[in-house]
């Protein structure tokens, strides 16, 4: 069951401030999923919040397009920055040790849906829609507490 339904239609501006608000609101474990289109803004919403979260905007953040997985150790515990898009199957998940990860440590996951049946209900789900060149819907859903 969904609750805790929030949407909000923000500039880039406002979607990297609101980035910052929301990486003070996270657990030190527990699973951010990531939805959208290729070009969204997933990555960049996500960069920021670790940036936030390391406290450190000037932690260079790369996306995990190739290594599939970023891994920082920060003063609040390990966090996982994961990019599912070059996966063919959700096994691949298990190899690359998603699944221990995601009870132990603070895990983003980008193209969640590349997980099948291993992405968990306990998470918090992120979707990022373009609305136009200059601005994106954002809406973020509690799958279940964390």
């Amino acid at each position: 069951m969904t609750n805790n339904i929030s949407t909000h239609h923000l500039t880039e501006p406002e979607l990297l401030a609101f980035a910052d608000d929301f990486a003070k609101t996270l657990p030190p474990t527990g699973v951010v999923a990531l939805w959208g289109d290729l070009g969204a803004g997933k990555t960049t919403f996500i960069r920021q919040v670790i940036q936030s979260f390391a406290g450190d905007l000037n932690l260079i953040v790369p996306s995990p397009t190739f290594t599939l997985v970023q891994e920082y150790t920060l003063p609040k515990g390990t966090l996982w920055h994961c990019d599912l898009y070059r996966l063919t199957s959700p096994d691949e998940c298990l190899e690359l040790g998603l699944i221990e990860a995601m009870h132990e440590h603070l895990c983003f996951i980008e193209w969640p849906e590349r997980m099948g049946s291993y992405l968990p209900k306990n998470r918090i789900d992120v979707h990022i829609n373009t609305v136009d060149e200059h601005s994106r819907e954002l809406v973020i859903t509690n799958a279940m507490p964390l």
